[in-house]
């Protein structure tokens, strides 16, 4: 491991020294979560992590992959791998932003296993990949999308939620496809929430989808579809 260590301490001084232990216990309720909390909120965690990478540079992507990992793997709190996620995504690092960096993605996702730290990366360093790496991507959330993690699959749903007009609908499409009968909510509210996101470009595709596959969608996904559609 090449962590950049110096960055990883600054970002866990940072995390210490904003801690309130009023709030910790709400938020490990709220998140549902046995990992202890700190009570950091996310713009914090956002301010703390952005201000540790401009002190302490990274110049490598093996280093920027190990440091992103080390404190994810090393945390004790909540707020680390939050923050972990987070440094993932920082301006500075858009050169590390290549496939290469999926398997790094994918062991947050696989492991956080739950939305506060899934959906991060979802949708702000999957959608990105896929923009720049279309082939590659492309063929992995299609492989995502039947995987036997729910968070993998609830992934390759909501990745392209940022892209607006840049969206490949058959890849939405076809990610949605062999999870419509699946009854969990997470991915049931996943089908809904990347549906709806289309309707600010395109509401009258959305509202198609679901009038023709009507009796496959949940009621969940439906609703959370034509949410914001006149008259729906």
């Amino acid at each position: 491991m090449s962590a950049n260590r110096e960055l990883i301490s600054a970002v866990r001084s940072g995390l210490a020294a904003h801690a309130d232990p009023i709030k910790a216990p709400q938020m490990q309720a709220y998140l549902k979560t046995d990992m202890p909390c700190l009570g950091v909120t996310v713009p914090l965690q956002r301010e703390i992590v952005a201000r540790a990478a401009g002190e302490f540079p990274i110049a490598s992507f093996e280093d920027w992959r190990d440091t992103v990992l080390e404190l994810w793997r090393g945390a004790e709190q909540r707020e680390e791998r939050g923050c972990a996620g987070f440094l993932a995504g920082q301006r500075q690092y858009r050169a590390f932003q290549t496939i290469a960096a999926l398997p790094l993605y994918e062991e947050l996702i696989v492991r956080g296993a739950w939305w506060d730290l899934v959906d991060e990366i979802a949708t702000h360093r999957l959608g990105p990949l896929l923009l720049s790496h279309p082939a590659a991507m492309r063929r992995k959330m299609l492989d995502w999308s039947r995987d036997r993690s729910l968070w993998k699959r609830r992934s390759s749903i909501i990745c392209q939620l940022t892209l607006k007009e840049k969206t490949d609908l058959e890849l939405l499409y076809a990610c949605i496809e062999p999870n419509l009968s699946d009854k969990d909510f997470f991915i049931r509210k996943a089908i809904g929430w990347a549906l709806r996101s289309y309707v600010y470009t395109d509401p009258g595709e959305v509202a198609r989808y679901v009038r023709e596959n009507e009796i496959r969608l949940s009621p969940l996904s439906k609703r959370e579809a034509l949410k914001n559609i006149p008259d729906n």
